[in-house]
């Protein structure tokens, strides 16, 4: 079999971003928390060191929701039935993604956390 093109590699890959996208409820809800991480990161003008490691955690929670949405589209077309090993491979993976968004949660917290804390606390001191 040839490989494809790099440009056709390149669709593939945005088909499947689409195609979960459209299908997965979570993706789009971790893709809200993130627009919202943006403008808060906007609004306290983050260091470039700051948006790195935001950029890595929203990374790291949307390569595993991906994954996950694989995993689940290949255990479906194996295994249309119920099986035990088949649940247990998609809570596996739905388990996966669930730390990884509480891992992205606490990086969140620990990178937007003390500079929320500072203009708070400049604005009541206004207040």
């Amino acid at each position: 079999m040839k490989s494809p093109s790099l440009i056709a590699s390149f669709r593939f890959a945005f088909a499947g971003i689409a195609y979960a996208f459209r299908t997965q409820r979570n993706l789009r809800v971790h893709l809200g928390v993130m627009l919202a991480v943006v403008v808060v990161g906007f609004v306290l003008r983050l260091s470039p060191e700051q948006w790195a490691i935001l950029a890595l955690a929203s990374g790291l929670v949307f390569q595993a929701e991906l994954m996950n949405t694989a995993l689940e589209a290949v255990v479906d077309r194996v295994s249309p039935e119920f099986h035990a090993l088949a649940k247990a491979a998609k809570d596996c993976a739905a388990g996966a993604v669930f730390l990884t968004a509480l891992c992205a949660v606490i990086v969140g917290l620990l990178v937007l956390g003390p500079p929320l804390i500072g203009a708070l606390t400049a604005w009541l001191a206004r207040a």
